[in-house]
């Protein structure tokens, strides 16, 4: 099984504004896309799995917390499995790339943040593939000062 990867890009500053961009990210597979925002940062929305289909998100306001975990059982997934991590922010631009077969979830860390994500499945392939768990199933939302 493939693990989530980030695609990194880069965003370019000049005397006009800024561009940002993911080169790398092909779009190969995408069928459809959809936003999300919270009302306010904090808020943790999880875990969201599918068996077929995967997902690439993007941030393209402010900053949040992404997490993916493998779930090696559908109905009673383990709460020991390994939580992949990602801080994405609009001021970095990145793709990341989730296979299916993981649950994912996001946390706000900023009251702007908005994530864009594109989807292998069309909305009725999408709904025959749709696992759900508590957001607090995996606990990776704490935030260490530093």
């Amino acid at each position: 099984m493939n693990e989530p990867t980030l695609i990194k890009g880069q965003l370019s500053v000049d005397d006009r504004g800024e561009v940002g961009f993911v080169n790398e990210f092909a779009f190969a597979g995408v069928k459809r896309f959809y936003t999300v925002a919270n009302h306010h940062r904090g808020f943790v929305r999880a875990w969201h799995g599918h068996r077929n289909e995967a997902k690439f998100v993007t941030v393209v306001s402010g900053s949040m917390l992404i997490c993916c975990v493998a779930i090696d059982d559908w109905q009673s997934p383990s709460k020991d499995r390994p939580v992949h991590r990602f801080v994405l922010s609009a001021q970095s631009p990145a793709v990341l790339a989730i296979p299916a077969g993981y649950a994912n979830g996001l946390m706000s860390l900023t009251d702007d943040a908005k994530a864009m994500f594109f989807s292998t499945s069309t909305l009725e392939e999408s709904r025959g593939d749709d696992y759900r768990y508590p957001s607090r199933h995996w606990d990776p939302w704490s935030v260490e000062e530093r």
